[in-house]
């Protein structure tokens, strides 16, 4: 069992920059493979990026690959997600999500742990 909570978010400016932290409690973070995801209203849950256990396998979703950064400190049983460039079309909650699957993956029905949530809104 692994308790995650979100931090970081937050109303920001077109093309800023805002980093979220997801900490975890209960178990260690480096047993899970770890994924942010965003749901905006009226749409479904989408994946943002996924990181591998130890860090080197990464995936993102194309509507963020070259602006967002995911990464973890296993020390410190925390994982990031730096977004930069920020767009109106990134509002969203955020949330961040373990799984125990050998390999990454886009499905959020596939991880069993989530937190709570942090909204992150962008203006024009």
């Amino acid at each position: 069992q692994v308790q995650l909570v979100e931090a970081g978010g937050g109303l920001v400016q077109a093309g800023g920059s805002l980093r979220l932290s997801c900490a975890a409690s209960g178990r260690t973070l480096s047993s899970y493979t770890m994924g942010w995801f965003r749901q905006a209203p009226g749409k479904e849950r989408e994946v943002v990026a996924a990181i591998s256990r130890g860090g080197l396998n990464i995936l993102y979703a194309d509507s963020v690959k070259g602006r967002f950064t995911i990464s973890r400190d296993n020390a410190k049983n925390t994982v990031y997600l730096q977004m930069n460039s920020l767009k109106p079309e990134d509002t969203a909650v955020y949330y961040c999500a373990a799984q125990t699957l050998v390999t990454l993956t886009t499905v959020p029905g596939n991880y069993m742990y989530w937190g709570q949530g942090t909204q992150v809104t962008v203006s024009s």
